[in-house]
């Protein structure tokens, strides 16, 4: 439902202008926090995005394309409207002599790049460019020898199969499609945290996941050695499992790796029966952080692994929240950036609630579509696929987490919130400073009691401690597990630990 109208506005849509995502969510963020603007959208005019302006009232008149670039306004008087568009005008010019400047650099393809190296030069490849572009840039880097991060989105999985037979075949191993999280020989890669260096190595088919746990070893004073993300699909059965398999081998042959943990959303049980069976094999012992209705809790395969080797499982960091239960029939809404996490809140809470609609459901017929604001028991993943075409990555760009939780204070339904919010490189430098004004907001015109598992460490720019005490100022309950928050916000549900 839009919102009314107050002010004055402005909804402009440009053609033949092209701007990324992130820089556009800059924008958006920097002029709306000047005076006298009550809402702005700087953003390529896809149908989400178009979406998102007709919530806000700024709706453009004219038929957009997802190639137009859309600027929409409101504030409360012309003057203000006016700085504020000329502040959008002057932001957009100066990243465009910026990207004028860089393309003065002649542009090369991975292949052409890696030719110009020495043959000996060890090189990892990074790929990040649209999905119909990364298997050719993947295949060069295999061709030249060189191991791959394909953190690009959109590749067909029979390319990916290909890629990872390719790699496997030239002693390379290729993390991805969609790998948004690595550690290799201490460097960290996509969204990563700063953890301390140790004898782990993670094997993940989950980016939030494999954060979790090597948030929760930092925090035991374990470290890793590596963590090698294998993309989302590998365990699945059309991909079989192929960098699973290659990347095990490679913790295998690595001397800093005693141990190894697998992290991954619930597999394909065949695929999990093979993977089962070489890490049998392996000399390294190999423990299993693998979601599934029978073990549905990352934090219990850390604690686990722990016990193996002879550590003791300290009281995981927290903040209690207010003394408050939930009204009666509240409901669970669960909006997540990490959609490992998603699910793990929902293989932990079905027991207790029965049915959990979201957008990845754990049953097709709990699937909500489109229905974001569905009534009843709500899980969704904000960082899913569909809801980032044209759009930052949530754990960037928090706009439609931040108007969902809007949305929800303003239908008033009953309800227990729950969130992860996750720290660490390339995330919001400082997520707290959105959020704490969201929540505050929201509980101010309806009883919310809310839960965060805050995934992170002290290290990570954001700072765990720093981030957590905001959080908690705001009536939060801060965990930094997600399955503690889960059972917390059950608990305030009444539902059994």
């Amino acid at each position: 439902m839009a919102a009314p109208p107050t002010g004055v506005r402005s909804v402009v849509l440009r053609s033949g202008v092209y701007a990324d995502s992130v820089k556009l969510m800059q924008v958006s963020r920097d002029v709306g926090a000047t005076e006298g603007v009550t809402g702005v959208l700087v953003a390529m005019a896809t149908p989400l995005n178009l979406e998102i302006a007709e919530n806000m009232g700024l709706a453009p008149d004219e038929e957009a394309s997802p190639e137009q670039l859309l600027i929409a306004i409101r504030a409360t008087d012309d003057a203000a409207l006016a700085a504020a568009t000329a502040a959008v005008d002057a932001a957009l010019a100066a990243r465009e002599r910026s990207s004028a400047t860089a393309a003065t650099i002649p542009l090369r393809t991975i292949g052409a790049g890696l030719d110009e190296l020495p043959v000996d030069t060890e090189a990892l490849a990074i790929i990040s460019v649209p999905g119909q572009y990364a298997v050719a840039e993947a295949a060069d880097a295999i061709a030249a020898g060189r191991s791959v991060l394909v953190f690009s989105d959109g590749v067909p999985v029979e390319h990916e199969v290909l890629l990872k037979r390719a790699a496997h075949d030239a002693g390379v191993l290729v993390m991805g499609p969609d790998c948004g999280t690595a550690i290799v020989s201490g460097v960290a890669l996509g969204f990563a945290n700063v953890v301390r260096p140790g004898p782990v190595g993670l094997v993940a088919a989950s980016g939030t996941g494999a954060q979790q746990v090597s948030c929760l070893l930092d925090a035991a004073g374990v470290g890793v050695s590596h963590v090698l993300g294998v993309g989302g699909r590998d365990l699945k059965a059309e991909v079989g499992g192929l960098a699973t398999l290659d990347a095990l081998a490679a913790l295998d042959a690595d001397p800093a790796t005693e141990r190894v943990l697998l992290v991954s959303k619930p597999p394909a049980p065949a695929v999990a029966e093979a993977v089962r069976a070489a890490a049998d094999g392996l000399s390294v012992p190999v423990r299993d952080a693998v979601l599934s209705a029978d073990a549905p809790d990352l934090t219990a395969a850390v604690e686990g692994l722990l016990a193996d080797m002879g550590r003791e499982v300290p009281a995981w960091p927290s903040r209690p929240g207010p003394d408050e239960k939930a009204v009666p029939g509240a409901v669970l809404k669960g909006f997540f950036s990490g959609g490992t996490l998603a699910d793990e809140a929902m293989l932990l809470a079905s027991p207790a609630l029965g049915e959990i609609r979201s957008n990845i459901p754990l049953r097709p017929e709990l699937d909500l579509g489109t229905d974001l604001a569905a009534p009843g028991h709500v899980v969704v993943d904000f960082g899913d696929d569909a809801l980032t075409v044209g759009r930052a990555h949530p754990m960037i760009d928090p706009t439609l987490r931040l108007e969902a939780i809007s949305n929800l204070a303003a239908r008033r339904e009953p309800a227990v919130l729950l969130l992860d919010v996750v720290l660490g490189y390339g995330a919001d430098p400082d997520p707290a400073h959105s959020l704490v004004p969201a929540l505050t907001a929201a509980r101010r015109h309806v009883p919310l009691p809310v839960v965060v598992a805050l995934i992170g460490t002290e290290g990570d720019p954001q700072g765990w401690s720093r981030q957590a005490d905001a959080l908690a100022a705001a009536g939060a309950a801060v965990f930094a597990s997600n399955a503690q928050a889960t059972r917390y916000a059950l608990d305030l549900l009444g539902g059994a630990r």
